[in-house]
């Protein structure tokens, strides 16, 4: 919705206007400029034409910017809208991020005063002491960093299936009304469960819904993505994608998601290509990340124990900040697209994470099904066909892995991934895949020590 990027320290206007020209794509329609109590920040951002919008929305649209006042930090745990917020009143700076870090947030130090930015390339103009500022927390100088609030989850007081299912549809159907912000919206529609539910659900409240989906020819997802849309009567978009064109965009899209992680960069490649699509019909989409995470997935959490699905869940939803949130938000705003993602709001996340794990992965007679009440919650809304598709990664789905891995064996030698699989911070490659989106990595961003605030993917070793 916003790029902001500011310097504790008066009179650095010059430096800032440079910071927020990096991350341009984020706004460049109107900016605001502001210098107060020895602040210098501003704040850029896209005039989306949409209808009036709720009350949430519109104060996130406003803390993004510089002008807020800063809020009571008590208040902040009780925002169902995502933001990162930064806003200078009587106390000074204040800025804070939401509790799942949706919107991206970095900080770092510049001769001795703290800077900041929506992402990492705005910072590097001024310092290289980049750090990810923590979601759910919020900072002043006086204080210092400080977390408001925790994403609640526990225990649900009944078992009754119909009732968990009910409701689970009734908390996601009032967090896409929330972000029904146009007459005229978009959804990236895969055709698997979680982007299908939220096509469904959004269908009724969208006067024209555009669905978007891109894959290789002969991609589960483009066969599953155009049958939803059929079904639910979208105007429906598809784009069929060649090994070329997957390298062709791989500079742009590395520069714009800020990593080398093989997982991401893999998964973030068809939905860069699509957001481009996307930006030639609407400003805003519907996005149905999140739902792998909440409701157990993924084919690794069929092999826990029930008992350890809650805690395994949680911690990957607590993941997504740096990861699969990173990639659904640059994609889009690199093209002046804002991404809604229904599934991390915070009624939506602390309901489902309350979910006893039995109904989440289903174990009946047969294999276990992942994301059972999920699927429960939209069965009179989503085709049998697709309902109960199997699960398939997003890369797996657009058919992207073996084309992207398969290059990488062939163009980089064994011995060239030995002698540079090793990082500056001790950090590993772990394929050459990797070591492949490294190397573009390192042109934009040069060969840089500190990367704490780069997530990789849950699995993958970091030494």
């Amino acid at each position: 919705m916003a790029g902001i990027a500011g310097i504790a320290l008066p009179g650095r206007q010059q430096e800032v206007v440079q910071m927020l020209e990096k991350i341009s794509h984020r706004g460049n329609d109107r900016a605001k400029m502001l210098e107060k109590r020895d602040v210098t920040m501003q704040a850029a951002w896209h005039e989306v034409q949409v209808r009036p919008m709720p009350l949430s929305l519109q104060m996130s649209a406003v803390w993004d910017g510089v002008s807020a006042p800063a809020p009571n930090p008590d208040a902040l745990s009780n925002r169902t809208e995502p933001f990162a917020l930064a806003s200078v009143s009587a106390g000074g700076l204040f800025l804070a991020r939401d509790m799942l870090g949706v919107k991206p947030l970095y900080y770092g130090e510049t001769d001795g005063s703290l800077a900041f930015a929506s992402e990492v390339k705005a910072l590097l103009t001024v310092t290289e002491d980049v750090h990810e500022f923590p979601p759910g927390t919020w900072y002043t100088p006086e204080d210092g960093f400080k977390s408001f609030g925790e994403v609640k989850s526990g225990k649900l007081p009944y078992e009754d299936v119909d009732k968990i299912a009910s409701e689970l549809r009734l908390k996601l159907e009032q967090a896409i009304i929330r972000r029904a912000t146009s007459d005229e919206m978009g959804t990236w529609l895969s055709g698997g469960v979680d982007s299908s539910a939220i096509a469904a659900l959004a269908r009724p409240h969208v006067r024209k819904l555009h669905s978007f989906v891109s894959g290789v020819e002969g991609a589960p997802d483009v066969d599953y993505g155009t049958q939803m849309s059929e079904f639910l009567g979208t105007e429906h978009h598809v784009l069929i994608v060649t090994l070329d064109d997957l390298l062709a965009a791989l500079p742009e899209v590395i520069y714009h998601l800020e990593s080398f992680d093989a997982l991401l960069v893999r998964s973030s490649i068809t939905n860069y290509l699509t957001s481009k699509m996307v930006s030639d019909y609407v400003g805003v989409v519907y996005s149905g990340e999140g739902g792998d995470e909440l409701f157990a997935g993924y084919d690794y959490i069929k092999d826990l124990p029930t008992d350890k699905i809650p805690d395994e869940c949680e911690d990957i939803v607590m993941r997504l900040h740096n990861t699969a949130l990173q990639r659904v938000d640059r994609s889009a705003q690199a093209h002046g697209v804002v991404p809604f993602v229904p599934f991390t709001d915070i009624e939506v996340v602390e309901y489902a994470l309350s979910i006893p794990p039995g109904y989440k992965m289903y174990r009946g007679d047969g294999e276990p099904i992942e994301k059972w009440i999920l699927r429960k919650a939209v069965e009179d809304a989503v085709p049998d066909s697709v309902l109960w598709r199997p699960k398939a990664k997003f890369w797996q789905g657009a058919g992207v892995q073996e084309l992207l891995f398969d290059y990488a064996e062939v163009n980089i030698s064994n011995s060239d991934f030995e002698n540079e699989r090793v990082l500056p911070n001790g950090w590993k490659l772990n394929s050459k895949e990797e070591l492949m989106y490294y190397r573009v990595f390192k042109e934009h961003f040069g060969e840089l020590a500190q990367l704490d605030w780069m997530g990789r993917t849950k699995g993958a070793p970091v030494h």
